[in-house]
């Protein structure tokens, strides 16, 4: 069952709602030139597989001019590709091959700091009178020398850092490389802006943002308040780090960001049919900054937090829990969820490590993501349902890692290599040792084993995008939930005159589950099967169960 591709070349303003985006690492997912290191090249050749998924969208992860600290996100050059990835001609050629396809193109957008190598930090630590002096978060010490408050930094240590030629503090909320921005700074905020164009006159159809909450800052400098430990969790930065003991109301969620949200939607609609995702990092208040976020439809259009990245198992309550937390913070927002990225680890092992028949886990937490309402975005080798790889020390390349190590690995095990093709070295990602290993494991789920075989995890996949597609209800309809039937989660989604039945047996056993009332019509091509005894129905451990009301 396939469903063609709407042609970009059609306006649709609303094609992010509901859409399926594909998020590409690009490190990490096809070395052209056998450097052991992904580029843009590589993702251009790579495009049939992502259009064979029937995916709307892809998320490119950075690729601009950096340093490489932290691997991308810490930008040198906004208005450029760095070397390791290529030249803006192979991102101009990617873009056209993604279009040609009917795939849009969505970039990471890194505006809450830059590297400390891009030349507007270094002309702004040369003195404290130089015309770009304001454009990072600057503060003088205490009396006693030490930095101007608590404020910590999410990588380890104190969030400021000594310039011995300013002799001032400068924030940085990640690494000591990574300066803050004072986007308080109107000629800051002009300046990103003319990026976000840059981007936008050379084709992409979108953007994500990353950290969008800590746009800004207090002006004031205030002491963030301890977070009782009642209230701690490990949902955005792992539990041995200091970071989750503030309650973060200072360095990061000021409500002056909305004023400049409004600012970038509108830079955003000049152009037709963009769209734009934000990252939400906190864990007290993620769904709430999110509804703040998408609301009036003159901010973001959507926003992820990480109440389905965390380490918490999704059992049936927690589902239905977080999306009508969902509703009740952002009545009129609209959330893009995920249950694996590039900053944690991979949900096939967060979640299912334990589990016998890894293959069924898969298809099941798949299927569910992408029937919960909200836009989706899988990230690579989640179609193949690869695991977390288990690095060696020497092995990390990730400074998060490194500081927590071993309480905390990092973020490289879900970053190595996507696996093509397991007769080839490396998993076919190159032809020499890449950047991070190919775990063993891996290649044994390379593209080319499962391609074809209906039951693998690929097929599911591309299965269930284009079962998806075939019902509007998945993508922009309402979600009501019923009472839950032991591990089987029951709800409905409802679009026009569409009403679907959607039940997922979230246990290793199978279940008995009891109809709702009504006239309930079993759909195929979806890849569950089921038994059917009228009202009652036998699903399998890790099975699902749709149908649609007559």
């Amino acid at each position: 069952m396939t469903v063609a591709p709407q042609s970009i070349s059609t306006p649709d303003k609303d094609w992010w709602r509901g859409a399926v985006i594909y998020q590409i690492y690009p490190r990490s997912y096809q070395d052209s030139n056998g450097d052991g290191i992904g580029d843009l090249k590589g993702i251009t050749a790579r495009l049939p597989h992502v259009a064979s998924l029937g995916v709307d969208a892809i998320w490119i992860s950075p690729f601009f001019t950096s340093p490489m600290r932290d691997f991308g996100y810490d930008v040198s050059d906004y208005e450029n590709v760095d070397s390791i990835f290529g030249t803006l001609v192979d991102f101009d050629t990617m873009i056209a091959e993604a279009h040609r396809l009917g795939i849009r193109v969505m970039i990471d957008l890194v505006i809450s700091h830059s590297s400390d190598q891009h030349p507007w930090f270094v002309q702004s630590r040369s003195s404290k009178t130089n015309a770009k002096a304001d454009w990072y978060v600057w503060a003088d010490a205490k009396p006693d020398g030490t930095p101007p408050n608590n404020w910590l930094s999410i990588f380890g240590g104190s969030a400021w850092a000594w310039d011995p030629t300013r002799m001032q503090y400068y924030l940085h909320n990640f690494l000591t490389s990574q300066p803050d921005m004072n986007l308080h700074n109107p000629e800051v905020q002009d300046r990103l802006l003319d990026v976000v164009r840059f981007w936008l006159n050379r084709g992409v159809d979108g953007f994500r943002l990353d950290t969008i909450n800590f746009y800004f800052h207090d002006p004031l400098l205030r002491d963030n308040p301890a977070l009782a430990p009642e209230r701690r969790n490990a949902s955005t930065a792992p539990a041995v780090n200091p970071y989750n003991f503030q309650e973060h109301v200072y360095d990061k969620n000021r409500p002056e960001n909305l004023a400049f949200l409004k600012r970038f939607r509108a830079v955003l609609e000049e152009f037709p049919a963009i769209a734009a995702v934000g990252e939400v990092g906190d864990s007290q208040r993620g769904l709430e900054i999110v509804g703040e976020y998408t609301s009036g439809n003159d901010k973001m259009h959507m926003c992820y937090a990480f109440e389905f990245l965390a380490p918490d198992p999704l059992t049936a309550e927690r589902v239905e829990e977080v999306m009508e937390d969902f509703e009740a913070a952002a009545p009129d927002g609209w959330a893009c969820w995920a249950f694996s990225n590039h900053d944690v680890m991979r949900h096939v092992s967060r979640w299912g490590g334990l589990v016998a028949d890894h293959d069924a886990f898969a298809k099941l937490y798949a299927s569910l993501l992408m029937t919960l309402r909200g836009s989706v975005c899988l990230y690579q080798g989640e179609e193949l349902a690869l695991t977390e790889a288990d690095l060696a020390y020497q092995d990390l390349q990730d400074p998060y890692g490194i500081q927590f190590w071993p309480e905390f690995k990092g973020r490289d095990g879900c970053r190595t290599p996507m696996v093509w093709d397991s007769q080839v070295a490396q998993g076919g990602f190159s032809t020499v040792k890449p950047w991070l290993p190919v775990p063993v494991e891996h290649i044994l789920r390379a593209v080319s084993v499962q391609q074809g075989d209906e039951a693998s995890v690929l097929e599911h996949y591309r299965r269930f995008i284009a079962f998806r597609k075939l019902h509007p209800a998945f993508a922009k309809g309402e979600i009501e939930f019923e009472e839950p039937q032991g591990d089987a989660l029951v709800f409905t989604r409802e679009y026009g005159n569409e009403k679907l039945l959607c039940i997922f047996n979230m246990s290793p056993a199978e279940t008995g589950v009891t109809l709702p009332a009504g006239e309930w019509q079993a759909l195929t091509g979806h890849g569950f099967i089921s038994n059917n005894y009228g009202d009652k129905i036998d699903i399998p451990a890790w099975g699902a169960y749709f149908a649609r009301l007559a």
